[in-house]
């Protein structure tokens, strides 16, 4: 088993390889490994199913399962990410801004490669391949380290990888997975100065907030998802009712996925009834404020559950007084994250967007479309909810610097 050390020093090497790939070359690797992933789907799923039975019989929570399980369909979308990446604009060698100054001398801007970016990750195999393909596409050797859950299905999906990186006489530590599955390999990797040039954790609160207050190297956070879906006065209802039930329902076990219904008190006593008859058709258990309970009866919503993320089929509801009262609300639960209002009151709207303090702010649509994908980044490596030079889904750009590459003929200083 090789140490995290020497694992961080074989993808160093490979980074510098990588930073000099032509744009042709790194798009026939990623689509050469879209196709690997489905030809081997079979395999891999065979692989999955032992760490998904190894989950259940350790009693893991059933939404952290889902997390962790491949399907043909969920295989076949990490495939089809990577040919929209493929298809990306490569941010690599790009031209921010270029200026000459008057002395003759021409300045450039440009985008290069980070060098080697590691992630620290739970139960989630098709971050393995977003990661992977996003580093490379923007030239970067990726260090990978998986949860223990996860550990079979991270091991053939590198493998799948590295087989296609060979293939195409690139390095196969361009991606490599870090083979300790224990605790102190994450604290190597946080103290891999000098070898990993960018480390981003992606898991629940504990993992993150051990991994921002300790590490030694850059990171960047990517926080909890307690995300809201505030109902306003003005709300067409309807959509309301739509928006609602896909943040919640359409795959809870996500950090997008809505964790807290928020209702303007004038459409409390029409909307909450309904809404909660729906919810509660799909499987939803609710948690209410006072206010709430006082028109639905549901369990009592306590401070510690407005904080939580589920991870699945539950729901904090609360009734506001207006929209100071949602904005109050979501100032102090909130992550930062995704927050959404259903309004047909444009005012309202953009008074929301401009004062909620979170990565991305939605107007009559659902808190799921944060995402990689859906933005059209073809994949993500995170949502960053920091506000450095990467805040929400970070895809190619996000995995870059700049160097400052001048020209002069001769031009000394005086």
């Amino acid at each position: 088993m090789r140490t995290v050390r020497e694992t961080c020093t074989a993808a160093r090497s490979a980074s510098r390889v990588l930073a000099t790939v032509s744009t042709e070359r790194k798009d026939a690797l990623l689509l050469g490994i879209a196709d690997a992933l489905e030809d081997r789907s079979h395999e891999i799923q065979s692989v999955n199913q032992r760490d998904v039975d190894a989950a259940r019989e350790a009693g893991t929570h059933e939404g952290l399962v889902d997390r962790l399980t491949l399907t043909d369909d969920r295989i076949r979308g990490i495939a089809a990410a990577l040919r929209q990446v493929a298809g990306l604009k490569d941010p690599v060698g790009q031209v921010v801004e270029g200026w000459t100054l008057p002395n003759g001398l021409e300045v450039r801007k440009v985008r290069v490669p980070l060098g080697v970016v590691a992630m620290v990750y739970e139960a989630r195999p098709n971050v393995t391949v977003d990661a992977a393909g996003l580093a490379l596409k923007s030239g970067n050797a990726c260090v990978l380290r998986g949860s223990s859950s996860a550990f079979q299905t991270n091991q053939i999906l590198v493998e799948v990888i590295q087989d296609r990186l060979a293939a195409h006489d690139l390095p196969r530590d361009a991606v490599a997975l870090v083979e300790d599955p224990s605790h102190d390999s994450v604290q190597e990797l946080m103290e891999a100065r000098g070898l990993v040039d960018l480390l981003i954790p992606r898991g629940g609160a504990g993992l993150i907030s051990r991994v921002v207050e300790g590490a030694k190297v850059p990171v960047i956070e990517t926080g909890v998802g307690v995300c809201h879906v505030y109902v306003d006065r003005s709300a067409d209802l309807a959509k309301a009712m739509d928006i609602t039930v896909n943040a919640k329902v359409q795959r809870p076990s996500v950090c997008n996925a809505a964790e807290t219904l928020l209702i303007h008190r004038d459409v409390a006593p029409e909307f909450l009834p309904k809404i909660a008859e729906t919810l509660r058709g799909h499987g939803v258990q609710l948690f209410g404020d006072p206010a709430a309970r006082d028109l639905v009866e549901m369990d009592e919503a306590t401070d510690e559950l407005f904080t939580e993320e589920f991870y699945d089929l539950r729901l904090t509801v609360g009734v506001v007084d207006d929209l100071d009262g949602a904005l109050a609300h979501i100032d102090r639960f909130g992550t930062l994250h995704t927050e959404a209002i259903v309004t047909e009151d444009r005012a309202a709207a953009r008074r929301f967007q401009a004062e909620v303090d979170a990565a991305a702010v939605m107007v009559n649509a659902s808190t799921r479309f944060t995402d990689g994908e859906q933005f059209g980044f073809g994949a993500e490596i995170g949502i960053s909810t920091q506000k450095m030079h990467a805040r929400g889904p970070m895809a190619l750009p996000e995995l870059t610097t700049i160097k400052y590459l001048v020209d002069g003929d001769g031009q000394t200083r005086t």
